[in-house]
């Protein structure tokens, strides 16, 4: 059983910085791809970005691109997402997964497996 505790969430304003972790205990991540995922208020929650845990590479949706750089950390078990230039409709409840041996394209349909409660993220225009 893996717990994932996210972190680093708050209220900034547009154009601001924040960098999220998900830190992640009772298991080792060097065999899961990690994701980055959030809701908005009265929406469905959505794929943010990925990171395999194969080779490191790196998958983002289009309206994150440029902005947000996932990484990870396997000697802390610890997932990031630096969010950079962020704007008001990046406001949501962002939240880390794991995706065991999983590789190639991730998605939200991707076989996600364990999940973490989430951080709250507000942008003010």
């Amino acid at each position: 059983q893996v717990l994932l505790v996210e972190s680093g969430g708050g209220l900034v304003q547009a154009g601001a910085s924040l960098r999220l972790s998900c830190a992640a205990s009772g298991g080792t991540l060097s065999s899961y791809t990690m994701g980055w995922f959030r809701q908005a208020p009265g929406k469905d929650r959505e794929f943010v970005a990925s990171i395999s845990w194969i080779d490191g590479s790196t998958y983002y949706v289009d309206f994150v691109k440029g902005r947000f750089t996932i990484s990870r950390d396997n000697a802390k078990n610890t997932l990031f997402l630096q969010m950079n230039t962020l704007r008001p409709e990046d406001t949501a409840v962002y939240s880390c997964a794991t995706c065991y041996y999983c590789s190639g394209s991730m998605s939200s349909h991707s076989p996600w497996d364990y999940w973490g409660q989430g951080t709250q993220v507000t942008v003010s225009s």
